[in-house]
């Protein structure tokens, strides 16, 4: 039967779908791998890297949508969190304001990444604004879990970890495009 041209495609294709499932499980391969620091509760985690690199190769909206994934395979209890922890406990841990963060990071960041093709300044400038905006939710609820100041949360929870993000983003930069260009010449065959 032949499509009108009124009749929408669907809005997750099968491919889409794949794209979801095979980043979702980078992220559960690269989520678990962390760094534990002596003088911070939070340990150097992979998982924005992860989220980086799946807005590039899946946008905005699915890559959110395989992030919420993760989050919702961790939260049942799959050791897919930092640490190779999952369960709800980690959610409401010390470390929980950063995995609701990331939500909001992709949003972000995902957005710049969509809206400015090949213009890669906003794509850090979106990195960079979504990692804040995920520092921030982080560090509020590291603060309130573990009865710290402003100032102590920025200290333990998040300038140990700016050299390593920015690397990251850099890694992202580096990698996304060209994941991004792939995966679309496989999309339009």
């Amino acid at each position: 039967m032949e499509k009108t041209m009124t009749e929408k495609s669907p809005k997750l294709t099968l491919m889409t779908m794949t794209l979801i499932g095979v980043m979702t499980a980078v992220t559960c391969i690269l989520g678990p791998l962390s760094i534990p620091l002596p003088i911070s509760p939070v340990p150097i985690s992979f998982t924005n890297l992860a989220v980086y690199i799946t807005l590039y190769v899946l946008g905005m909206k699915a890559g959110t949508l395989s992030y919420l994934i993760y989050l919702l395979i961790g939260i049942v209890g799959v050791p897919v969190f930092s640490g190779f922890t999952g369960g709800p406990a980690k959610l409401v841990g010390p470390t929980g304001g950063y995995l609701v963060g990331f939500i909001f990071m992709a949003l972000i960041a995902g957005w710049f990444i969509d809206q400015f093709p090949r213009k890669y300044y906003f794509h850090v400038f979106g990195m960079v604004l979504g990692t804040v905006v995920c520092y921030l939710f982080g560090t509020v609820w590291l603060c309130f879990q573990m009865e710290l100041s402003f100032t102590a949360g920025l200290m333990a929870g998040v300038v140990p970890y700016l050299p390593g993000d920015a690397a990251k983003i850099i890694i992202s930069l580096i990698l996304g495009p060209t994941l991004r260009y792939g995966v679309n010449q496989v999309k339009n065959r």
